[in-house]
């Protein structure tokens, strides 16, 4: 390829994969992100990412190593100056890197230089231009959560945002939504352009203004997965009842619930929207043929099933582990458009940008390339997928300290920290492996989990034990162990001088490389 496309990557924050509309969800409101799957980008209906909160998630993504390659299992630490990185690379490699949105990804004491040459944060200059008043300092959760005891204190349930007569709600991912489309307007006309869009929306606290909160149908919302499952949390990792109880949250009705749920969904409803503004800011620009997309996020959200709310960093139920991933190619191109059937990891975001811009970014990486799914030449990608969380006991750094480390219960967190921090059971690592009808959870300290997604796709009922799962068992425990011996390392690609008075030669290698070639 001559000439490199430019780049878009979309990124929500903890987006479920099954909320979209073309998905088959009917309360799902994403036109925008309908249309693009059918007519110019592939959706991934098997998507899943690597670990269940926003940090380690982001690192595994933006690295193409899992969380284990350097034990990113926590969101108290982001990618380390030695760490590689796809922003960085692309940059290295002469393209405009924009940044507008959350972090969540590189250290801010370290800065942003690196990394990228815009790290957009508005300023007020910015707001009186976009012609709204700013909400960026408004905090709604903080005065209609309630009181210590009552059972909305740690719901993150606000609803309906009041907009008082403006045209949208001007909160932060707006600020940053309104910067992403100035640095398309305002990029580099000599350089291809990398925008990394990085919202907070659909992430708690469910809040979202009109038209977005009335647009979700609530009784066109699938049935919630309920609390606590049929026949007890029997088989069912620990912190899960355990969150359950400190929330508090029992005595919520069906129609409560909807209200939270559809809330979630509007959410979504409104990034759709955003998505689709963006799309039209390309097209103004005269740059939409020209630029490769892709929209996923990190990872899903309980959302009310299982009566939890938020996510949990070491369980992997489908709503918190399979998320949204579109990836549209630019114009010129082969793309079959349209839902695949694939299996596919996040990790392989960095693989198929390096594949299709053609550079070899000079370190090991563990994804594959989805462009033989995009082109239609394949239709298998994968034959299982991987997700990694929890600690050691005694493991103090990923007890995430820095976050309430007066563990304050007034903390909108407190529930699934205290959960994490007074029971390494609770809190043990485990790893999943699951392919197209089976997952297996194999933990440290905890029974381990089977679940036969074809006759129980909610996974309520844990078959670890049951003799006649026995080969799928040994079978899920090969694959487990065949997943470390491949991606257990990533060996540096240069040498170092045995001698003073030789030089350290760069290995070589072809571009672009993966373990996998």
């Amino acid at each position: 390829m001559t000439k490199r496309p430019h780049i878009v990557i979309f990124n929500p924050d903890e987006w479920r994969g099954d909320v979209l509309g073309h998905m088959g969800n009917p309360a799902a409101v994403t036109p925008h992100l309908d249309a693009f799957a059918k007519t110019e980008a592939v959706s991934f209906r098997h998507a899943f990412c690597q670990q269940t909160i926003c940090t380690p998630s982001r690192c595994s993504f933006m690295t193409g190593w899992y969380p284990h390659v350097r034990g990113h299992r926590t969101g108290s630490y982001m990618l380390r100056p030695d760490e590689p990185c796809l922003l960085r690379v692309l940059k290295d490699h002469g393209y405009h890197v924009a940044w507008s949105g959350k972090n969540d990804l590189v250290p801010a004491q370290h800065g942003f230089d690196r990394h990228c040459h815009v790290k957009f944060e508005q300023t007020d200059a910015d707001i009186q231009r976009w012609g709204h008043r700013s909400r960026v300092s408004d905090w709604p959760w903080s005065t209609l959560r309630g009181r210590p005891g009552d059972d909305t204190f740690y719901s993150f349930f606000v609803g309906k945002l009041d907009k008082q007569g403006q045209s949208v709600y001007l909160d932060q991912d707006w600020c940053w939504f309104y910067g992403a489309l100035d640095l398309i307007r305002t990029r580099p006309a000599d350089q291809p352009l990398c925008l990394f869009v990085a919202l907070s929306y659909p992430h708690p606290p469910y809040q979202v203004e009109e038209p977005y909160f009335s647009m979700i149908e609530r009784r066109k919302l699938p049935p919630r997965i309920t609390d606590p499952p049929s026949g007890g949390w029997t088989g069912k990792p620990a912190i899960l009842p355990c969150i359950h109880q400190r929330l508090n949250m029992q005595s919520w009705s069906e129609p409560r619930w909807d209200e939270l749920r559809a809330t979630y969904y509007g959410m979504c409803a409104r990034v759709d929207a955003q998505f689709g503004l963006l799309v039209q800011t390309l097209r103004d620009a005269g740059i939409y043929d020209d630029t490769a997309i892709f929209f996923l996020s990190d990872h899903g959200d309980f959302a009310g099933d299982w009566g939890l709310v938020e996510k949990t960093s070491n369980t992997f139920e489908d709503c918190l582990t399979r998320v949204p991933l579109l990836v549209k190619p630019p114009k010129g191109m082969t793309c079959k458009p349209g839902v695949s059937e694939s299996l596919a990891e996040l990790v392989d975001l960095p693989a198929t940008i390096y594949d299709l811009t053609g550079i070899n970014p000079g370190y090991t990486h563990f994804g594959r390339s989805l462009l033989p799914v995009v082109r239609g030449e394949a239709q298998e990608h994968r034959d299982a997928v991987f997700a990694e969380g929890g600690r050691l006991r005694g493991e103090k750094p990923a007890l995430e300290l820095s976050h309430n480390p007066q563990h304050d219960p007034h903390d909108a967190y407190w529930p699934r920290f205290d959960c994490q921090r007074s029971d390494h059971r609770k809190h043990g690592k485990a790893v999943m492996c699951r392919t197209r009808r089976f997952k297996f959870v194999q933990r440290l300290y905890e029974s381990d989990e089977l679940y036969d997604l074809q006759r129980d796709p909610h996974e309520l009922h844990n078959i670890r034990h049951g003799s006649a799962y026995a080969g799928v068992v040994a079978q899920m425990k090969d694959r487990l162990l065949r997943f470390y011996l491949e991606t257990g390392d990533a060996p540096p690609f240069d040498a170092d001088d045995r001698w003073p008075s030789q030089n350290a030669p760069q290995i070589e290698s072809s571009a672009p490389w993966t373990h996998w070639d």
